[in-house]
């Protein structure tokens, strides 16, 4: 296994908790289903944990980017809604790949970590291949 990008993603919460609530948004559309569910069932506020998905999928963006230095990007940047953050059982962050994502990191795995912190969300992702 070799690390072939790290990306890394900082997030204001209540910045992005205005973008969320501005009618006509695209924010929301870049959450998948059992996302905005998962961010809705905590018992604390719902933009901050809308704010640590958002950094996660941000930072996986910039792992692969960081992946590819020195070559053309293969799709378009807003592929937010084809990554998904997905927890297990006692809340651990693992990513899910959908669609042509998945399909251009075949044979990588993403490893994840969140952090909150004060007005914070953070993400770190490592791009590894198998």
């Amino acid at each position: 296994m070799t690390i072939v990008g790290v990306g890394v993603d900082l997030v204001h919460v209540p910045s992005f908790a205005d973008q969320l609530d501005t009618p006509g948004t695209g924010f929301v559309a870049g959450f998948l289903p059992g996302e905005r569910s998962d961010a809705r069932s905590h018992p604390s506020d719902a933009a901050r944990h809308f704010a640590a998905r958002w950094a996660a999928k941000e930072a996986v963006i910039k792992a692969w980017s960081a992946s590819m230095y020195g070559e053309a990007p293969v799709m378009d940047e807003h592929v937010h809604h084809l990554i998904e953050l997905v927890s297990d059982a006692w809340g651990r962050p693992r990513i899910r790949l959908h669609g042509e994502v998945a399909k251009h990191l075949a044979g990588h795995e993403l490893e994840v970590s969140l952090s909150h912190d004060g007005d914070y969300a953070m993400a770190y992702v490592v791009l590894v291949r198998t």
